[in-house]
């Protein structure tokens, strides 16, 4: 029996939707509405391998969005009828989420007073969820958390050195972000060791527009590069990740920037978009290297830098390690960046096979470390599966 989740993560101007069978991870129906709010938004899905394109209305809302996929499924009555739970992707879960949920009355009330720690994500969450509510009134609907798979890090992990007060009054703490694919790329990890996750430590790399990575000592994260916000730890596609604090209020007091300019410049214009004064995609930035731009070179060299140094000081934090992961867009795809990030770390016991990691790219898992190496592996991350799964454990708990 089929067990068919309809899974949708709401950005500010956005809509992923997936339909997943959480039983085998098979995905018959997925698709996108982007650009909500404007003249030119777009629902764009694939049956199958059948893609469609329907132009929404101008300055279509979240609610526009959900009707307009309601109507999409409804093309497919058997795939429709097999939907028993819907679930949510819901960046910000504080301290107040430990795992996925039933969503309730409260439970949205709460993910909304959250959103002043996420402003732009978690309002979307809940503007998603009424209007999926709206759209699928039969259906329980379970909210899984970006922040939940970080609850096991460690008190003097989490806090940052800043007046205690500052965490007792208002939660100011580090809460890491891309749980769901940190939670699955490591299980893959420990299913090619052969190991139960529980005996593994591993560092795992979320490589893409946004980038986090991670470390797990015997199966749990015990840190993560993201911090409060999205905005700590590695350079990022147009985000700056660490930079001194102070840089932001030399900006304010010295060079007339509100803190609204501040912040964001530092998550929209920064990053290898910053850096290069061209364009946040890797692929584009490695293609003008190659005809020597030295401004594109600049950036792939502060990105790789920075990711060493993480990897570096994670291998000091886990101990031994079992596996070194890469994952995401850039992670999956680009063999020179991790070519370049492992030949910085060779005198760690890390080494790249130079054929293997060519070939595993677009989609495909697998070992890119030679025989002589420590584990590297390329795993396609699978939040969606991942949210899917967690919908059907906790819609229906009794």
């Amino acid at each position: 029996m089929n067990q068919h989740v309809l899974v949708l993560n709401c950005g500010s101007s956005s809509i992923k939707f997936a339909i997943i069978d959480a039983k085998s991870g098979d995905t018959p129906l997925q698709g996108i509405a982007e650009n909500l709010g404007a003249t030119n938004g777009l629902l764009r899905y694939a049956f199958r391998q059948e893609k469609t394109i329907i132009e929404l209305p101008d300055n279509a809302s979240h609610k526009d969005a959900l009707s307009n996929i309601g109507a999409v499924l409804n093309k497919f009555d058997e795939l429709h009828s097999s939907l028993i739970a819907v679930g949510h992707r819901v960046v910000q879960g504080g301290e107040v989420f430990t795992h996925a949920c039933l969503i309730d009355d409260t439970v949205k009330e709460q993910i909304r007073d959250l959103a002043k720690m996420a402003p732009l994500h978690n309002l979307a969450h809940v503007a998603g969820i009424e209007s999926a509510q709206a759209a699928f009134p039969e259906l329980p609907q379970v909210a899984v958390f970006d922040t939940a798979f970080f609850q096991t890090l460690p008190k003097h992990v989490y806090l940052y050195a800043l007046p205690y007060s500052l965490y007792e009054q208002y939660g100011i703490r580090k809460f890491g972000f891309h749980g769901s694919s940190h939670y699955f790329v490591s299980r893959e990890a420990a299913k090619r060791l052969n190991k139960n996750i529980e005996e593994c430590n591993l560092i795992t790399a979320h490589l893409g527009n946004g980038c986090s990575i991670t470390a797990i000592k015997k199966g749990i994260a015990v840190d993560t590069s993201m911090g409060f916000t999205p905005l700590e730890g590695l350079v990022m596609g147009t985000r700056c990740g660490d930079i001194d604090p102070s840089i932001a209020t030399y900006m304010i007091e010295q060079l007339d920037y509100s803190a609204a300019q501040v912040s964001s410049l530092m998550n929209k214009d920064s990053g290898l978009q910053g850096i290069s004064q061209l364009t946040n995609d890797c692929r584009a930035l490695e293609d003008e290297q190659a005809k020597g731009n030295e401004q594109a070179k600049l950036a792939l060299d502060m990105f790789i830098y920075r990711l060493v140094k993480y990897i570096g000081s994670y291998l000091a934090v886990i101990g031994p390690l079992d596996a070194l992961v890469f994952t995401g867009g850039i992670g999956e795809n680009s063999s020179y960046i991790r070519e370049q990030t492992i030949i910085q770390l060779g005198h760690l016991g890390l080494a790249i096979d130079d054929t293997l990691n060519s070939e595993i790219r677009f989609g495909r898992s697998g070992l890119i470390s030679s025989k002589h190496s420590k584990p590297i592996y390329t795993i396609a991350t699978n939040e969606e599966w991942v949210i899917a799964k967690e919908t059907i454990n906790y819609a229906f708990k009794a």
